[in-house]
């Protein structure tokens, strides 16, 4: 909530819209911030950013190839890491995943919506993402009570280095 919550004041403080107050002749094509922090706190969603509908699959140590490592060299991360196909969403793009809020980590606490995509696969074409759920078959769980044909998924920044474990 707090990345979302800073997102969404960079988004406002960089707004140039007049305020709801002051008239002008086309103050109704101007944008409304205010009415977009709403419906950004309401959703789960950045005001300005583009929203994806893309299909999932999963993937989780243990199985044949996969490996601990992604695609940049840093460590798989149970419910963070995704892969996904670089040509749609660059590798080192920081994803909001809608759908996720709320399901367990792997530490006991619950997860914020926040993925990384740090690898990539060769059956991930186009609108679709391969989720790291974590260690074993019985790690994905979690995931399983998704629709995972139609995910909202978001750019909501970049990362440097590996993601964050």
């Amino acid at each position: 909530m707090r990345r979302t919550l800073a997102g969404i004041l960079a988004v406002l403080a960089m707004s140039t819209a007049l305020p709801a107050f002051a008239a002008s002749p086309d103050s109704e094509s101007r944008s409304d911030p205010l009415g977009d922090l709403i419906t950004g706190a309401l959703t789960g969603t950045i005001p300005g950013t583009l929203e994806y509908k893309m299909r999932a699959t999963l993937y989780h140590a243990g199985a044949k190839g996969i490996r601990s490592l992604d695609s940049l060299g840093c460590k798989v991360v149970a419910m963070r890491t995704v892969a996904v196909d670089k040509t749609v969403i660059p590798r080192r793009t920081v994803l909001f995943i809608k759908e996720t809020v709320g399901l367990p980590m792997p530490d006991g606490s619950t997860h914020d919506g926040y993925w990384y995509a740090s690898d990539i696969g060769g059956a991930i074409k186009g609108l679709k993402l391969d989720l790291f759920s974590g260690m074993g078959r019985s790690s994905m769980a979690p995931l399983m009570a998704l629709d995972l044909s139609s995910l909202s998924v978001s750019k909501v920044g970049e990362f440097k280095g590996c993601p964050p474990e």
